[in-house]
């Protein structure tokens, strides 16, 4: 009896998939040297990648560990709240503090180190609030996680904490992406990285979670997320590993909080709504709940339909004599809740479901021939 068993083909899915993912990295930088630097493109490629990193980090939740938290724009707050504290210069902080007498903070640290810091932080409170909250389950867990994000939503306004948030005020003056971008002495710049960076931050940090999710701890989650019961049974200590994938979440949050920061240039506790966290989670239920691949593609999917490719049924547009109806001001968030509620309706485990991009490269074993 002959059987086919693929194994020939074992390593073709990861190599085309690198292939890929290596090609895109390089489109990104071609466009970004020839390409005017307006573009809507490189709107979508940096808020895309943010939201990417952010979405990965609830998937690992909600998809792989089966804890459903709804603290997302908390953690991206408080990550994005440490990063612009410590990267603003101390020749600007008096500017920036105004209100504050130049703030507490008196000090700058380098841009990678406050991206780690800001993750650091946000995996701290997320270590403190999950002592007692990740004893609820469902919807209780939920609430109390969206709880939470709004109070730190007040907290980080109050006037109390000025010298160190700045109140209700905005952060401005800290390193954005821009910052990236090669200069020559006379300060043109002859090389555009600033929307490859956040593109390979964003990568690294989604190749970290990936080998995660591949380790013991990846696979103790999965058990968790399939059947707590069992997984206890199996000598897995639930508290310790719900708080770790809970933290892990949290710090990658953060860090995107702080990729967010540099992508609006200005830092404002009331801008992180409870609307940021639906709009990851409608990131990860389009792109499937418990696919890495999913929440990637529709992260850009999601941010490139609401920043740039319907953004003309916001505006009034005239055919000749002829007005086009409906066509105005809020219009786009109608066809886009439209396009939403069809993509749910007819891809109801999202557009990758389960799946990731190496399995689609790879081939089904044929039957055994007798």
């Amino acid at each position: 009896m002959m059987t086919y068993t693929g194994k020939k083909h074992s390593r073709l899915p990861g190599i085309l998939t690198f292939v890929i993912i290596a090609a895109a990295y390089l489109a990104v930088f071609l466009a970004e040297q020839s390409l005017p630097s307006t573009s809507m493109l490189f709107t979508v490629l940096k808020k895309g990648a943010t939201y990417a990193l952010v979405a990965v980090s609830m998937n690992l939740l909600n998809g792989f560990t089966g804890i459903f938290s709804l603290g997302q724009a908390g953690f991206m707050l408080i990550g994005a709240y440490t990063y612009a504290i410590f990267t603003i210069p101390v020749e600007a902080r008096s500017s920036v503090y105004q209100y504050f007498d130049g703030g507490l903070v008196q000090f700058t640290l380098p841009v990678f180190i406050a991206l780690i810091l800001a993750g650091c932080v946000s995996a701290f409170f997320a270590f403190l609030i999950g002592l007692p909250v990740l004893r609820l389950k469902s919807d209780y867990l939920a609430i109390a996680t969206l709880g939470f994000a709004e109070i730190v939503r007040a907290v980080f306004q109050w006037n109390q904490l000025g010298p160190i948030t700045n109140g209700s005020n905005m952060l401005r003056l800290f390193p954005n992406f821009n910052d990236f971008n090669i200069r020559n002495a006379q300060g043109e710049v002859v090389v555009y990285l600033s929307a490859l960076i956040p593109m390979l931050i964003s990568g690294v940090c989604i190749a970290l979670i990936i080998l995660l999710i591949h380790s013991g701890y990846g696979r103790a989650f999965k058990a968790i997320r399939d059947d707590e019961i069992a997984a206890e049974a199996m000598g897995i200590n639930l508290a310790h590993h719900k708080r770790l994938a809970f933290s892990i979440s949290s710090f990658f949050a953060g860090v995107g909080g702080g990729m967010l920061a540099m992508y609006q240039t200005t830092v404002q506790a009331k801008s992180f709504t409870s609307a940021m966290t639906y709009e990851i989670l409608l990131i990860v239920v389009i792109g499937g709940v418990g696919s890495i691949s999913g929440s990637v593609m529709s992260s850009f999917l999601f941010v490139a339909c609401s920043e740039w490719w319907l953004r003309f049924l916001d505006e009034k547009q005239v055919i000749g004599t002829f007005e086009v109806p409906l066509l105005r001001n809020g219009f786009r968030l109608v066809v886009f809740s439209v396009i939403i509620m069809v993509v749910v309706l007819f891809f109801r485990r999202g557009i990758m479901g389960t799946k990731e991009l190496p399995d689609l490269f790879k081939r089904r074993p044929k039957e055994g021939l007798k």
